[in-house]
């Protein structure tokens, strides 16, 4: 992409890379293009080279010589990757005005995210992928998938915007008629954009078709700099249209309510009963004034927005975790926050026993940090987790372990453990599509992967 245009747009076929040796590769940051599953991609099925059997291969077991990871198929109901210039560490789903569920293939899927790269200039992306068909569709041998393929191809189209310093966070919301994202940058701006005509672009087939570009700048509709450092904590209300949350890396939390001329008002007052850097905020999604926070100080704060001073922090979890808090999410029908740490655990909180400072359920299976966390929009047991440890995991609260007939191998994994996804390098955010039943999005240095699991 162009970085010396304020915005621009471009489409990619879905292609199989086939590389000649010797062949050279493209910059990354020039490279954007969505791929089918090959070989590359993992997930916990092993194969060797003598053609033996299959086997389940688990995170950190040792492999012999000869052995290799394949992609299983079998285990997955849909999967893509894309690829993006330069990496976007934090993204948002942008979900259709229509609310309906897409349940048959292909799907389309629409998203707002942000680069991180490195010193050169960074952009705010709309991303628009179509046709993401089904991995029994993509093997189809008929006459007719011949005929189509070209129709069948997956496809993704971008439109760009130029952003000052790398996009730490991004959250996207309605108000009105007007599509809104909020971005924490890296030099210690919260800016908040409005995405109504670009959207509305990339979804008018004609002009997509046509890689306009437009040279004019672009500039957010406001921005707030009180913060004065980084930081990465934000989220939208889903109770109030236009209230945000921020938090800082110097541990302040601002409240920003909606003006009637289309402004916002930060509250110039923070709440700041955190002694380190606030990583994660989440708003409850039925109570108006209420949100969590965490922090590297390792506490889970809740929070009553309409207090000032030390009243606005009701609760507190000390010791949440052994090392930093990263993330948290609030479970949209049930009273439940799930947490992850530095430490590589994630626990489940019930608010109702919050005061007790004991989770109600502790997990132990990521080797790494825990990036991202987030409950199943309509599944009330079930969440994923990401890790740096290359995997994203997901889980389910409601299975117990059948104690008469556990696999001996797999005795020390958690029953609840579902799935494990590999493949991604780095992966840092990770969320359900709430209109497509079981489609993960997640993002990672390495790019996005789009999926559907045999197991949710």
């Amino acid at each position: 992409m162009d970085c010396d245009e304020a915005e621009e747009m471009e489409d990619t076929t879905l292609e199989e890379e086939e590389e000649e040796e010797g062949e050279e590769e493209e910059e990354l940051e020039e490279e954007e293009e969505i791929e089918e599953d090959d070989d590359n991609e993992t997930d916990i099925k092993g194969n060797n080279d003598d053609g033996g059997e299959s086997e389940i291969y688990l995170p950190g077991k040792p492999m012999e010589e000869g052995e290799e990871l394949t992609f299983d198929k079998s285990a997955y109901k849909m999967y893509h990757a894309a690829t993006t210039g330069a990496p976007c560490l934090s993204f948002d789903i942008m979900p259709d005005d229509n609310s309906q569920i897409q349940t048959e293939f292909p799907f389309n899927c629409d998203i707002v995210c942000g680069t991180q790269s490195h010193g050169k200039p960074n952009q705010l992306l709309l991303m628009k992928m179509m046709n993401l068909t089904a991995m029994e569709e993509e093997d189809s041998d008929s006459e007719d998938s011949y005929i189509e393929e070209e129709d069948r191809q997956p496809q993704l189209y971008t439109l760009s915007l130029k952003h000052t310093g790398d996009v730490n966070r991004i959250r996207y919301t309605k108000l009105g008629n007007k599509r809104v994202a909020a971005t924490w940058s890296s030099v210690g701006n919260v800016d908040i954009w409005d995405l109504t005509q670009h959207f509305d672009t990339l979804n008018n087939n004609r002009v997509r078709n046509q890689h306009q570009s437009v040279p004019e700048s672009v500039r957010p509709m406001f921005s707030f700099s009180g913060h004065q450092v980084e930081g990465y904590a934000m989220d939208w209300s889903p109770t109030v249209a236009g209230r945000l949350a921020t938090g800082s890396n110097n541990k302040n939390i601002h409240i920003w309510q909606p003006n009637e001329a289309g402004t916002w008002h930060v509250d110039q007052r923070p709440l700041n009963a955190h002694t380190d850097s606030v990583e994660d905020i989440q708003w409850s999604p039925n109570e108006r004034n209420v949100f969590a926070s965490c922090s590297v100080d390792k506490t889970i704060r809740i929070w009553d927005s309409n207090q000032v001073g030390a009243k606005a922090n009701m609760l507190t979890v000390k010791d949440a975790h052994d090392l930093d808090v990263n993330v948290i999410s609030w479970n949209r029908n049930e009273p439940f926050i799930v947490s992850g740490g530095d430490d590589g655990v994630i626990k489940v909180w019930d608010l109702r026993q919050i005061k007790n400072n004991t989770p109600v359920a502790t997990f132990k299976h990521h080797t790494a940090p825990i990036t991202s966390v987030e409950w199943h929009p309509s599944d009330n047991s079930v969440f994923t987790a990401s890790g740096s440890d290359h995997q994203i995991s997901i889980w389910d609260l409601a299975v117990e372990r059948d104690v008469e007939n556990v696999d001996p191998s797999l005795k020390d994994i958690p029953p609840q453990l579902l799935f494990i996804h590999m493949g991604q390098t780095d992966i840092k955010e990770v969320h359900w599509h709430k209109q497509m039943p079981g489609v993960i999005v997640s993002t990672a240095a390495s790019g996005f992967n789009v999926f559907k699991t045999i197991s949710v």
